[in-house]
């Protein structure tokens, strides 16, 4: 709310002290301070409202909130302290807008913004604006609305109730909305005219002081009255009946606490003191905010703790399944140097001297019964090994997949408090996405195009890591042409031309050396067509794990850039609220 004026006197234009002076400082420092973390935190227009009007505040008057149920006697109150009937009172709801009484030369009204404002030339209205508004528990719920909103802006609250039905329900809920906003309460029990006695009088105010101690914690000032007769007795000129009404009306306590009792040192500590309650209560709501999303971020780690156990558990079954696909290629070529063991055993004697002379013949019983279905054996072996990695690869997809769609919607309707904002619509949206991708992968997941791609690049790394000469042919002339070349030239011991010399030494001596030079070139090519088989399944399995990190990683840093964030913003508040308990310390002792 501006200044009603150019012209008013503010907090500011009066002469502090220098610890008032300090406090104000400080006061101002750590709202807008505030009114920052608020902003980090998406807080709505509605919570910084009063933030910045409390700054306001602090450069204007004194502000006096009258509230209280319809009916209960706001306008009469008012309309005592004035002497006369300047405000519209009713036994209907009359007050329907936030009404500002404010000091003015001669007695006015006028639109201010959405605020009726009656001006009236009374000294008091000079240091003070005293607003009245509508009542709680009205027929109209922005009435009340309005009450509410209207709470922050005050330096003290003046809570009116009427005897006839003090403290109701609604009135009780009204007060701890009060009490939330950290404000001090002054309760006017009105209309005890209409009480038959004294004892009835101090029943009921018993009663209220009862509750609104259950209510606020602390004994608040109650003042007994009837408006009604104190205005009476102001526009009464008999002197004795001015009297008599004026006793009656039990007024004259309550007026010096507003003329008197608050002087200018008790309105400068109220001031001081009313933008603290707001700045605490929010921070209070903030730092509750901060730490449940700070819970649900430490769900959101657990989320990637359990995709990251995911792929620890898939790599790690991965590398044990693939020794288990690798032996079946490593045992095709161990039966294979077992049959030509067995057959250098059978070939390379001397009862079978003149076999040998026909190389041909020996060279294609080599190949086969020797080289004889390795070729497709190996390839069918490997042809399973990319099928499985293929599937293996689809199925951790899928498992990323549920993983996150069972996380986002895991705390639907049951959020706690207020999470909404960017926070909780950028963590949503990045699960989706994560979803998103995880699904554009498992759907366009072409299972023969993946293992074409898959086989081409293996059998080339074999190729190359077998034969670097060879270059990217198939893998079968690969495994032929290096198995061919492991059948020893055993037509070269016809050479010898003496026949014991070939049955003593020559024949056994070119057995030996065949079997030897056969196992070296099959355990040389099973060496490196492991390796090449696990170099390209590494490079795969690599791939794989990267594809599934890159599309979280988006989350993923959200979730950790956040979890830092909200670690600072949760001390920035604690420290807030340390500071404001230390000034509230301060200023009640002003």
């Amino acid at each position: 709310m501006p200044p009603a004026n150019p012209g008013e006197n503010t907090l500011l234009r009066k002469l502090l002290s220098q610890e008032q002076d300090t406090i104000l400082k400080e006061e101002r420092r750590q709202l807008e301070g505030l009114q920052v973390t608020l902003a980090r935190l998406d807080a709505p227009p509605g919570d910084m409202l009063p933030l910045q009007q409390a700054l306001r505040q602090l450069e204007e008057l004194f502000l006096l909130v009258v509230v209280g149920e319809f009916n209960a006697g706001k306008s009469a109150f008012i309309n005592a302290l004035l002497g006369q009937r300047l405000l519209p009172e009713g036994v209907t709801p009359t007050t329907t807008q936030i009404q500002r009484l404010r000091y003015g030369d001669a007695p006015g009204q006028a639109w201010e913004g959405d605020i009726l404002t009656f001006t009236y030339p009374a000294d008091w209205l000079r240091d003070i604006n005293l607003v009245d508004t509508p009542g709680t528990n009205a027929v109209i719920q922005r009435h009340q609305e309005l009450t509410e909103e209207f709470i922050p802006r005050s330096d003290l609250v003046l809570f009116v109730t009427s005897a006839d039905r003090p403290f109701s329900e609604s009135e009780r809920a009204f007060m701890e909305r009060i009490r939330a906003w950290g404000k001090k309460v002054v309760v006017v029990v009105n209309k005890i005219d209409i009480l038959e006695g004294q004892a009835e009088v101090a029943k009921v105010v018993d009663f209220v002081d009862q509750h609104a101690r259950t209510l606020l914690g602390i004994a608040p000032q109650i003042f007994p009255v009837s408006a009604r007769l104190a205005r009476q007795a102001k526009q009464t000129t008999a002197e004795a009946e001015r009297q008599a009404l004026w006793s009656a009306s039990r007024f004259a306590p309550l007026e010096r606490f507003i003329l008197e009792t608050l002087d200018e040192r008790e309105r400068i500590r109220l001031k001081l003191e009313s933008p603290l309650g707001v700045a605490d209560r929010l921070a209070a709501q903030y730092l509750d905010v901060a730490r449940h999303r700070l819970t649900l971020l430490k769900e959101d780690f657990a989320t990637l703790d359990t995709v990251e156990a995911q792929l620890a558990v898939y790599e790690e079954d991965m590398r044990r399944d693939f020794r288990y696909h690798l032996s079946h290629v490593e045992n095709v070529l161990h039966q294979m140097m077992a049959r030509g063991t067995e057959f250098f055993d059978e070939t390379i004697r001397l009862l079978r001297i003149f076999d040998l002379l026909n190389a041909e013949r020996v060279r294609g019983e080599f190949e086969r019964r020797v080289v004889a279905d390795t070729v497709n054996q190996v390839e069918t072996h490997v042809g399973e090994l990319i099928d499985w990695m293929v599937e293996k690869d689809f199925q951790q997809w899928q498992a990323v997949m549920d993983t996150l769609n069972q996380r986002s919607t895991q705390h639907e309707g049951r959020m706690v408090g207020r999470v909404g904002g960017r926070f909780e619509y950028s963590r949503q949206e990045l699960l989706a996405s994560v979803g998103r991708a995880a699904q554009a992968a498992v759907r366009s997941y072409d299972k023969e195009k993946e293992a074409r791609q898959l086989a081409e690049s293996i059998q080339t790394a074999v190729a190359q890591t077998a034969l670097l000469q060879v270059g990217a042919i198939g893998l079968g002339a690969i495994l032929v042409k290096l198995l061919a070349t492991a059948l020893a030239d055993v037509t070269g011991v016809l050479a010898a031309s003496v026949v014991a010399a070939l049955g003593l030494y020559i024949i056994p001596a070119r057995r030996r050396r065949a079997k030897k030079e056969l196992q070296q070139k099959v355990n040389d090519l099973r060496e490196r067509l492991s390796a090449a088989l696990t170099q390209q399944f590494e490079e795969e399995l690599a791939r794989s794990l990267r594809r599934i990190r890159e599309a979280m990683a988006p989350y993923t840093r959200f979730v950790r850039g956040e979890h830092e964030q909200l670690q600072r913003i949760e001390q920035e508040l604690l420290a807030t609220q340390n500071t404001l308990r230390s000034l509230r310390a301060r200023v009640q002792h002003l």
